[in-house]
């Protein structure tokens, strides 16, 4: 890794180093930077417990339990220098006592873990805020579970088992922590090695259709399917106009869909009352993304042709700019996602609505990234 000098036009090397010859612990450091960044592996997590020992009949703990945006718990085990050779055995294990937990007792779970870390606020609010469900939808733990390793060097015992499990349907990811320095300033480089993203996303993409093509006859699984052809149907009708927003993005059973710019995600949304287009800050507790861009408010709506929603979300990590579908074509569409007879319409919306957003929103969003 280099550290780029504009004024020299050069570049410097950053040393590359151990966690131990930092004198960076696995719980106190390490632990603590993925609990309070879960951003740093990848996608949007909810973590909801650390050091948790909630296993009957047994005194073993696992580092972090977190949930995903479909509702699923994320088991991940953190080493710094190296793995060891039981790291596998022991996140199966913690899987396999997590597969049983129900709603309720994840809901209790984080409750202790906001209780005991947070300030104080509802637990149950806060996972459907994060799912962005209704409190009926609320259906925690409903597939396999995932696990995540983190360290430095993997040993070949380790990535040789991670690899056949991962062919045989059970999801790990592998992510390297690398720590570097240059004088007294310390950097960490955090990358997915196994499996790589792009081959994780191709993994991703069939098994959508698999799901798609599945006949389902739950209600909580025909919804499932019901996003998967939706979002599949708007990306089908991005491709045929030239936009090119969704091209890299698989179709998920999930209530958005959207894409990444820095550290903002461009996103389409289906929300508890409302359809809309955004532009979502997951971590903006000092609500200094959010705020930036206000600066610019009467720009970028000029551009829009109308106002948008800006929410700093107060006490809350996230943040976000909004437009959403306008009252009286939202009372016209009553109910219009459990029809497919009203996807075009509301997908044609979701298209133009995006561009004209994204085309009003980016070159200012380009440019506060830059001041930052």
């Amino acid at each position: 890794m280099y550290r780029i000098n504009k004024a020299a036009n050069n570049v410097i090397k950053l040393e590359q180093r151990l966690f131990k010859e930092l004198h960076i612990r696995e719980r106190e450091h390490l632990q603590e930077w993925i609990a309070k960044n879960p951003e740093m592996l990848g996608e949007e997590l909810l973590i909801i417990q650390k050091e948790f020992r909630g296993f009957s009949e047994t005194n073993e703990r696992l580092d972090i339990l977190a949930i995903d945006k479909d509702g699923g718990l994320v088991i991940i085990e953190n080493k710094l220098d190296d793995t060891g050779t039981n790291v596998v055995w022991q996140a199966l294990k913690y899987t396999s006592y997590c597969s049983t937990l129900t709603t309720a007792q994840i809901i209790k779970i984080y409750q202790d873990y906001i209780d005991r870390w947070g300030n104080g606020e509802d637990a149950k609010e806060s996972l459907l805020e994060f799912l962005e469900r209704d409190q009926e939808e609320l259906l925690l733990n409903r597939n396999d579970q995932r696990m995540v390793f983190i360290s430095n060097n993997f040993r070949k015992e380790v990535t040789s088992t991670v690899l056949w499990l991962i062919n045989h349907d059970i999801q790990i990811q592998c992510f390297r922590a690398i720590p570097y320095s240059m004088g007294e300033d310390l950097f960490l480089q955090m990358e997915q090695i196994i499996p790589l993203p792009e081959t994780k996303e191709f993994m991703i993409d069939i098994k959508e259709k698999e799901k798609e093509e599945k006949e389902k006859s739950k209600s909580v699984e025909e919804g499932e399917a019901r996003l998967i052809k939706f979002w599949g149907q708007l990306k089908q009708n991005l491709q045929e106009h030239n936009i090119d927003y969704l091209d890299k993005v698989g179709a998920k059973p999930a209530y958005y869909i959207g894409f990444s710019k820095g550290n903002g995600f461009f996103s389409y949304s289906i929300g508890r009352t409302s359809f809309r287009v955004e532009l979502y800050f997951s971590y903006d507790q000092d609500k200094k993304l959010i705020d930036t861009m206000a600066q610019h408010r009467e720009q970028i709506e000029k551009s829009f042709g109308s106002e948008l929603v800006w929410e700093r979300l107060e006490n809350k990590k996230a943040s976000r700019i909004k437009f959403e579908i306008p009252v009286d074509i939202k009372n016209d569409f009553e109910g219009l996602f459990k029809d497919e007879k009203y996807w075009d319409p509301l997908i044609e919306w979701y298209r133009d609505a995006m561009v004209k957003f994204y085309n009003s929103v980016y070159p200012v969003w380009e440019k506060v990234q830059k001041e930052i």
